[in-house]
């Protein structure tokens, strides 16, 4: 059985960079439902603008909270 979860993220690109650069390996979220979700911050990479990571996310987890997926969405 697979979990959904969403949330926003509104990073600037230079906050981004201490999770780029290792500073810390996870970003900590909240889900619309109002769950804490934290994620590996690589994971967030192919998301990087200019402008850092802006938008609406789902997260895709296994029955094992194991990452399955994880997309910007509209």
């Amino acid at each position: 059985m697979t979990q959904r979860y969403r949330f926003q993220l509104n990073l600037s690109a230079e906050r981004f960079l201490h999770y780029y650069r290792g500073a810390a390996r996870a970003v900590i979220v909240q889900a619309e439902d109002g769950r804490t979700i934290q994620l590996p911050a690589n994971r967030l990479r192919p998301f990087v603008t200019a402008s850092g990571i802006v938008g609406r996310f789902e997260l895709t987890l296994d029955a094992q909270n194991k990452l399955i997926d994880l997309r910007r969405i509209t």
